[in-house]
C-alpha cells in the first residue's frame, strides 16, 4: 500500500507547498564593507527589520560596517563597557605600597617554610 502512494514522487526533491496566496515582505539590499579586507558584502533584509550596523564579513570573518550613501556608518561605542584587568581591579582595592608589603610578607613566609629564613625577619 505504501509503495503505491509514493510511486512517481521524488521525495525531498520538490515541496508540496505552493506559493499561491503568499505575500512576500518588502525587501531591500544593504551593503557592508569589511574593515580588514575591504570587500563588500550585500545582505537582503526586510524593510521593516532593524538593520544592524555591523555584520560578519563573508570572506575573512572580521567585522564589516554598514554603508549608507557609500560612506561607513559611525558606530557609537560610548555605551560599551571596557573590560578591566585583574591588576586594575586590584589597584582599586589596595595601594601599590600595600601590595609590596603583602608580597614581602608572603615571600618571607614561603622562604621560612623552605627553611631559608625565619618568619618575621
Amino acid at each position: 500500500m505504501a509503495d503505491r502512494s509514493l510511486r512517481g514522487m521524488r521525495i525531498g526533491a520538490q515541496s508540496l507547498q505552493s506559493e499561491d496566496g503568499v505575500v512576500f515582505a518588502d525587501r531591500a539590499d544593504y551593503t557592508y564593507q569589511c574593515e580588514a579586507c575591504g570587500r563588500d558584502t550585500v545582505m537582503t533584509f526586510s524593510t521593516e527589520a532593524e538593520i544592524p550596523e555591523m555584520w560578519e564579513c563573508r570572506h575573512c570573518g572580521s567585522s564589516a560596517v554598514l554603508l549608507v550613501d557609500s560612506k561607513p556608518v559611525e558606530i557609537d561605542r560610548s555605551g560599551e563597557k571596557v573590560a578591566r584587568t585583574h591588576w586594575e581591579m586590584l589597584l582599586e582595592r589596595r595601594t601599590r605600597a600595600e601590595l609590596e608589603e603583602l608580597l614581602q610578607e608572603r615571600l618571607n613566609y614561603l622562604r621560612a617554610r623552605r627553611g631559608q629564613q625565619k618568619i618575621g625577619a
